[in-house]
């Protein structure tokens, strides 16, 4: 069987309200709810295809704030008759929003929702990415969002 590797960045997108309660702006494809994540280009550093898919699937424009984690998984797909394995690694970033139109969405992306943190938690479809956003969380109520630059491309 063949195996295809795949490498994508995203991030958590998060804005506080005037009485400080986080919300992170999630996407929703068919019926699943995600962050926002793509492919990197050849030439590309993780944040950089970060930062750039978020605009796309998001419409919105953002800010890097720091390395959250680096989540893998596999997954079976069938490509012309035959089922192929593939292995995906995605680096996630905290980013604070700073401006954009949710509306301005790209085409694979059917909406796009900000949910308070903790609802975000409970809806999230995918385990791997509910536990990217309780440390999104977790740095966000130590207050760090704007204490440490992003961390040096993972490697």
């Amino acid at each position: 069987m063949r195996t295809e590797f795949h490498v994508s960045a995203g991030g958590v997108v998060y804005r506080r309200d005037d009485e400080g309660r986080i919300w992170i702006a999630v996407i929703r494809v068919r019926d699943r709810l995600a962050l926002p994540k793509g492919l990197v280009e050849k030439g590309e550093k993780t944040l950089e295809t970060a930062v750039r898919e978020v605009q796309e699937e998001t419409g919105l424009k953002v800010a890097p704030r720091a390395f959250l984690d680096k989540i893998d998984y596999w997954y079976y797909w069938r490509e012309n008759g035959e089922k192929v394995r593939h292995h995906k690694v995605v680096y996630f970033y905290l980013m604070e929003y700073k401006g954009g139109d949710p509306s301005q969405h790209d085409e694979e992306v059917d909406e796009v929702l900000w949910l308070p943190i903790d609802e975000a938690l409970e809806k999230l479809s995918y385990k791997s990415e509910r536990q990217v956003v309780q440390k999104a969380r977790e740095w966000l109520l130590r207050g760090r969002e704007t204490r440490e630059p992003p961390a040096p491309e993972p490697g």
